[in-house]
């Protein structure tokens, strides 16, 4: 038997196949905006029919029209598409929020996704820059910020004289000309942005903190974090997989 899992996010959406003991075989990448326009999850799982393919399909989506666009398409099939807040997911971790539909579903997977840690922080860089806090196996909470190569975008959107840039590590705390200068600006800024994040996190709570970076900027900021860190840029779908053997 073989599974299909998604992770549905603003940018870019990752399909997976897994096997019978729910290991990646193989991840699909693709724009989220093509996810259903070009039908790219129908012609996965025409590949893998052959394969004896599970009918059901399960998602992370923080695009609830894109997700619904999906569902709309396999209506009329033998696949049935859910999404991973359709189960009760307090049976798996423990989640200290109120309100459940404001956690974003990527975050919950990430942290279903890191349970084997007692403590840990993930951070993850998508659209958002998001940190979220297992403390004592629990999901706490954590902290949204903009997402890196969104603010380098939108900045050069809104700013005429601006140009998009391709941020490298470069040592040079100042630039000499407008490209340089920008560069400095947002290495040197999320930089400390991430540390003071995760340094705030860890005072508060006055425990040791496993660091799990994912996400596409997760090797380009992994040295300027001090301490063990370690990049893992399948948690999200470790989580989804977790769901998906409790549930279905």
């Amino acid at each position: 038997m073989r599974y299909i899992i998604g992770d549905i996010g603003n940018t870019s959406t990752k399909i997976c196949i897994l096997n019978h003991k729910f290991k990646i075989l193989k991840s699909y990448d693709c724009e989220t905006y093509n996810i259903y326009k070009k039908n790219y999850l129908k012609k996965i799982i025409q590949k893998q029919q052959k394969n004896n393919l599970n009918p059901i399909l399960l998602f992370s989506s923080v695009v609830p029209h894109v997700f619904r666009e999906i569902k709309k398409k396999f209506k009329s099939t033998k696949y049935k598409i859910f999404e991973i807040k359709k189960f009760d997911l307090r049976k798996i971790i423990k989640i200290k929020v109120k309100n459940i539909k404001q956690l974003g579903s990527d975050r919950i997977v990430n942290a279903i996704g890191a349970r084997n840690y007692k403590n840990c922080i993930i951070v993850d860089f998508g659209t958002a820059t998001t940190f979220d806090i297992i403390n004592n196996y629990a999901y706490e909470g954590g902290v949204i910020a903009p997402g890196v190569a969104l603010s380098i975008k939108n900045l050069s959107k809104a700013a005429a004289l601006l140009p998009a840039i391709n941020l490298r590590y470069n040592k040079k705390s100042f630039g000499k000309n407008t490209a340089d200068a920008l560069n400095a600006g947002f290495l040197w800024g999320y930089e400390g942005l991430i540390s003071n994040i995760i340094n705030k996190i860890v005072s508060r709570k006055r425990s040791k903190y496993k660091i799990i970076l994912t996400g596409g900027y997760a090797n380009f900021f992994k040295k300027t974090i001090k301490g063990k860190v370690l990049i893992d840029q399948n948690i999200t779908v470790k989580g989804i997989a977790k769901v998906y053997k409790e549930f279905v």
